[in-house]
């Protein structure tokens, strides 16, 4: 066992499987609150094939001018038009311009991703913490079928996308 995982640590853990994963793109960032954004938006869409993914997480990141921050605290209307045409699988335009939304809501009112994960976490789970992001996130009016983007523990699923982006974060450490 101790080989095999052994194997995969030299397979997986270098900065050239990076470059081909969607974890390139926290990467690109420095400043938390883009590392955040991006990772969550990244993880969000991580479903499919890795190259569709990867250009499509490129996409969602141009289409936020390469600031998600910034973007998402200063979009207007008109910044939203844009994203319109966006597509990855079942997750669409009006998908990402309510995600958008929910993520300012977030940062204005609640302190920001991170702040909802250290406020709810638990010495042993992050269970609720994902619960309580899905209520919070989900607290402007929005329709009704964004809401599976985003998993509920609770509900009985593993979030296995959210576990992702907070293993990219490292808020699970």
């Amino acid at each position: 066992m101790k080989e095999f995982l052994n194997e995969k640590v030299e397979l997986y853990n270098r900065p050239a499987f990076i470059e081909l994963d969607p974890i390139s793109i926290p990467h690109r960032y420095s400043k938390k609150e883009d590392i955040e954004i991006s990772g969550f938006l990244a993880a969000t869409i991580a479903w499919g094939n890795r190259k569709m993914i990867l250009r499509n997480a490129n996409r969602m990141m141009a289409l936020l001018d390469d600031s998600p921050y910034d973007f998402i605290m200063n979009s207007g209307e008109q910044d939203l038009e844009r994203i319109e045409g966006f597509v990855h699988r079942t997750f669409n335009s009006a998908d990402l311009i309510y995600f958008i939304k929910a993520l300012k809501h977030i940062y204005l009112k609640k302190g920001g991703l991170e702040s909802i994960f250290n406020e709810y976490s638990t010495i042993d789970s992050l269970q609720t913490a994902i619960h309580e992001l899905k209520k919070i996130f989900f607290e402007l009016p929005h329709n009704r079928r964004t809401e599976r983007h985003i998993s509920d523990p609770f509900k009985g699923s593993a979030a296995k996308k959210l576990n992702m982006f907070l293993r990219i974060i490292k808020v699970a450490d």
